[in-house]
């Protein structure tokens, strides 16, 4: 499992600079964080059961919290404050982040949802 050496909240960008031990780097985006965020209130509890969020491009990080040696739980200024990202998922987000992306731009379309630029 990858794992963090270091994470930079670049506030004015709103994106998020990791930098695994394996060399991976990526930027993410606080609205993609947001709207991929591993809590059950956006994943549901199973299959099928996923919210689609929306309204999130203006959201930013409020606050950084580490829990254990394994995640860090990311305190959103639109209130959202529950899923713990892990190493996995973090890296997971950064190495599929275009095609995620994507997904999320054709559910918003398909649900009639404009985001704006």
């Amino acid at each position: 499992m990858p794992v963090p050496t270091d994470i930079c909240l670049h506030r004015q960008s709103r994106l998020l600079e990791l930098t695994f031990d394996d060399g991976f780097r990526c930027q993410l985006p606080c609205e993609y964080l947001r709207v991929y965020s591993p809590s059950a209130e956006v994943r549901g509890h199973g299959p099928g059961q996923e919210v689609l969020q929306t309204g999130k491009e203006d959201v930013a990080i409020d606050d950084i919290k580490p829990v254990g040696n394994y995640a860090v739980k990311l305190v959103f200024d639109d209130g959202h404050d529950s899923g713990l990202y892990d190493w996995d998922y973090l890296y997971s987000l950064g190495q599929n982040q275009q095609a995620n992306w994507e997904n999320y731009l054709q559910r918003l379309a398909a649900a009639g949802v404009e985001r704006k630029a």
